[in-house]
């Protein structure tokens, strides 16, 4: 039996380049010997909680430095981490507690009270990051070394955002996410160890977790992290840390470019990756010409460890699109209305994306019937539609249940955003289908306006006449202070369905 733990990605930095800085948060620094020997106290702690290999554990922090040393303090214990998304209400944190039938919570203080209201609920017992944990760590003798686990062994449950419902777990094995890390860092960037990473995407999402976290430091890279996103502190912090490496979603980019005009310097960027929704050319060419930095876009699932495609240097890079898959992972279109089975299309037709490779995940925690549907002859079904040139090059068009069916013709809410996106006094949009009782479908843009313009709502539909075809042009057209993002940062565009259906 092959054995493997995503705890050998901190143990073996600590014996290979123990005095390396490997955590940056505010005042502290750590080096991979000291991180290593935290995670070994805590896991020494959490054995002394009971925690057994196979226990899930729950875990909800901010990006600060509690959550990695208690993330690695779960792997090493041999425990799975199910992380805890942190706008979640207290409800929503009880049916994790309960669907993932965690053992243990641990908490960072600021979210004490949601996450011991959630677990007074389902009788999990919390333990509080940072006082409590520490004082258990010094109190038990740590762990000699990691729990070895056989490489498909769980090792995180991803809780999916829930566009369909009821947040789903998605089981990733240790074999998956380190897999995941090992090429995104050495095939899809060339990501070395004197690299420093912002790490500003949330570490309880996958996206943060694998590429931001898991991915430096297989590389031995150092990661500086950013409590909470704000561009100009962003910036600031970027330029004193000496950052070269910024992973980040596109509303991030957005407030990037715009705060770089009033920055007093910027970071030397040298790798940019953009992910966890579709960024708009538009916002690519505006951050680069601010940072003189190539983003590279690239596309993921929970269930794919995240990464699936991303545009690489090897393949030269294409904005617009994801790029390429990653090193020994497969994604393709297949017919998108076909259930039950996998038909693959030729390139240039627009279909499904699927995929297959080491990344993709091993089902849904308890639901079989859901997993068969997602994992079919060896694919995983993403319900996205997109297509792929005679190049290689993947794009995604849209989500299978965002198309907006306007009297019987398909409008990609993507291919809308992406013009609307160079309206000069548009700053962010979101496009969405609303009921209509002629066309059954009418296009909506759901628009933030740039700073100190207050564009008029029929400006902006003529202005799209010109630059759309005659079934895509918004007909509606809304305007919000911002747009409801969910916790991966991604725009929740069934809130606005039902914010501006019926108004």
């Amino acid at each position: 039996m092959a054995t493997l733990s995503v705890a050998a990605i901190l143990a073996e930095n600590a014996r290979r380049r123990p005095d390396k800085t490997a955590l940056v948060e505010g005042e502290l620094r750590l080096t991979f010997a000291e991180a290593w020997r935290r995670a070994l106290a805590q896991a020494g702690a959490l054995a002394g909680l009971g925690v057994r290999p196979g226990d899930r554990v729950a875990l909800m922090a901010p990006n600060t430095a509690e959550f990695p040393l208690a993330y690695y303090a779960i792997a090493a214990a041999g425990g799975v981490v199910v992380p805890v998304h942190l706008l979640l209400s207290p409800g929503e944190v009880q049916h994790v507690l309960e669907d993932s039938g965690a053992t243990l919570l641990l908490v960072h203080p600021a979210k004490e009270e949601t996450g011991r209201a959630a677990a007074e609920a389902v009788g999990v017992p919390v333990v509080t990051l940072g006082g409590e944990l520490e004082k258990r760590a010094a109190g038990t003798e740590p762990l000699a070394s990691y729990v070895s686990r056989a490489a498909d062994d769980p090792a995180v449950i991803f809780y999916t955002s829930g566009t369909t419902g009821v947040p789903k777990g998605a089981v990733l094995s240790h074999f998956n996410l380190v897999m995941n890390a090992t090429v995104n860092a050495f095939d899809a960037h060339d990501v070395r160890a004197d690299h420093i990473t912002l790490g500003a995407l949330p570490l309880f999402h996958a996206f943060g977790q694998t590429v931001s976290l898991n991915s430096t430091w297989r590389a031995g890279a150092t990661l500086v992290l950013l409590p909470r996103f704000d561009a100009a502190r962003a910036i600031e912090l970027m330029v004193r840390e000496g950052v070269n490496t910024f992973h980040g979603v596109p509303t991030m980019f957005v407030a990037l470019a715009a705060a770089a005009a009033d920055a007093p310097a910027l970071p030397k960027l040298d790798v940019c990756v953009s992910g966890g929704a579709s960024l708009p050319v538009a916002v690519l060419e505006r951050f680069e010409a601010a940072f003189g930095a190539p983003v590279y876009e690239g596309y993921g699932l929970s269930e794919t460890s995240p990464a699936a495609t991303v545009n690489q240097p090897d393949f030269g890079t294409r904005a617009g699109t994801i790029g390429h898959p990653l090193w020994g992972v497969e994604a393709e279109i297949a017919r998108a209305e076909v259930e039950g089975r996998v038909e693959l299309l030729p390139p240039g037709e627009l279909g499904e994306v699927v995929i297959r490779g080491h990344n993709v995940f091993s089902g849904y925690l308890g639901r079989p019937e859901a997993t068969a549907e997602a994992l079919v002859d060896g694919w995983f079904r993403t319900g996205d539609l997109g297509t792929k040139d005679d190049d290689g090059f993947l794009r995604i068009v849209d989500r299978k249940r965002d198309v907006i069916i306007r009297g019987g013709y398909n409008v990609y809410p993507r291919e809308v955003e992406e013009a609307l996106m160079r309206h000069p006094e548009i700053a962010q949009v979101a496009v969405i289908g609303l009921p209509d009782d002629l066309h059954g479908e009418e296009v909506c843009a759901v628009v933030v306006p740039t700073q100190g313009t207050a564009p008029d709502a029929a400006a902006v539909t003529e202005w799209s006449k010109e630059h759309l075809g005659r079934h895509k042009y918004p007909r509606r057209v809304e305007f919000t202070d911002a747009l409801p993002l969910g916790p991966s940062m991604k725009v929740l565009k069934r809130e606005l369905r039902a914010r501006y259906t019926g108004r």
